[in-house]
């Protein structure tokens, strides 16, 4: 017999998932559903009443979450549950495993199995071991994601034009590629309102797909140093990817309480002795000119529209940057392609 109060947990879910799929009034282009509207529901509703009638609650939510949301690369969802900061992921089910990877609150793993006070998880390209008091597994974690998923936008195109406005006639605000992934702020009949650093930017439809995703874990090797990289320039980048996951605020300089992004590569400097000053248009002209093609870990890649330089990054090498992207985004770290890079600049000089 299911119980009562299973019932309501299961109808709960339900609803968050069709409020996580409207996602603020905004129909949402998930791919796994038909369509967003009366048929998606149905659908859900129609697992419910299977499971119900089968007791398979937890099973059953968890493939409609899934599909409904195309989270690919999850079978048994779980969600860490920390109050801040990043939880280490072992090579072990052990205290005194390596640590392989660190993985933030509210972001997405799939749990592999359990080992004692362990589970063994995969998150992003990371495969380890979480003490479970850190993650919310079952009902809980299937409640949980469907408040927490984030429509995204994957270029599927190379060459796609950001435009500053839904139409092929206006500005043009950069040029992306496949692969690169951008925050939706709206969803249009024909375009895609997008985030790009902090700026407002449309892609056309047609070359995106539009779902929604988890945060991941990130690995702890994910950036190769090579051979010829000076000390300081390892140590410095090391640094910077500490402040991954906090916010981005205009105006600030705070690596932990906000910066923007020529403040967050102003603040990450002063810490080996260099002063930089708060523009990202004056940092583009600083120290030596650098092709992309020669860049090191530690060194400054920008980039820019119509009006001149508007973001700046730091290299970090493996073809990445670290950087403070947006209010919605924060620090993070992506690909350097993720738009177009305009201009190098080589600060350190070793």
């Amino acid at each position: 017999m299911i119980r009562y109060s299973d019932r309501i947990m299961i109808r709960n879910i339900s609803a968050f998932v069709m409020g996580a799929v409207i996602l603020g009034g905004m129909p949402m282009g998930v791919r796994a559903s038909a369509s967003l509207g009366t048929s998606a529901e149905i659908g859900i509703s129609a697992d419910l009443d299977a499971a119900e009638s089968t007791g398979v609650l937890e099973d059953a939510m968890n493939d409609v979450v899934l599909d409904a949301f195309h989270l690919d690369g999850y079978s048994e969802l779980g969600i860490v549950n920390v109050s801040e900061g990043k939880v280490n992921i072992r090579e072990s089910a052990s205290m005194d495993g390596k640590i392989v990877g660190k993985i933030g609150k509210d972001a997405g793993c799939d749990i592999l199995g359990e080992e004692g006070e362990w589970l063994h998880v995969r998150s992003g390209k990371v495969e380890g071991y979480i003490k479970s008091d850190y993650v919310l597994t079952g009902s809980s974690a299937l409640e949980q994601a469907a408040t927490l998923l984030k429509p995204i936008a994957d270029v599927n195109t190379e060459g796609l034009k950001v435009r500053t406005e839904p139409n092929t006639e206006c500005e043009v605000l950069d040029i992306v590629g496949s692969g690169q992934r951008f925050d939706v702020l709206e969803e249009l009949d024909e375009w895609v309102k997008i985030s790009l650093d902090g700026e407002e930017g449309y892609l056309f439809k047609e070359y995106v797909d539009v779902g929604a995703k988890l945060d991941e874990a990130l690995t702890i090797s994910e950036v190769r140093y090579g051979a010829g990289v000076s000390d300081v320039r390892i140590a410095l980048c090391e640094y910077a990817k500490q402040f991954v996951g906090n916010s981005y605020v205009w105006g600030g300089t705070s690596l932990t309480n906000g910066a923007d992004c020529s403040g967050f590569v102003l603040s990450v400097f002063k810490k080996y002795g260099v002063n930089l000053a708060h523009s990202s248009r004056v940092q583009a002209n600083c120290g030596s000119a650098v092709s992309f093609s020669e860049l090191k870990p530690g060194d400054l890649v920008f980039y820019g529209n119509g009006s001149g330089i508007n973001h700046v990054a730091i290299y970090i090498g493996g073809g990445q940057v670290v950087h403070a992207s947006s209010p919605r985004v924060g620090i993070t770290v992506s690909s350097m392609y993720y738009r177009t890079p305009v201009r190098a600049r080589r600060i350190l000089q070793d």
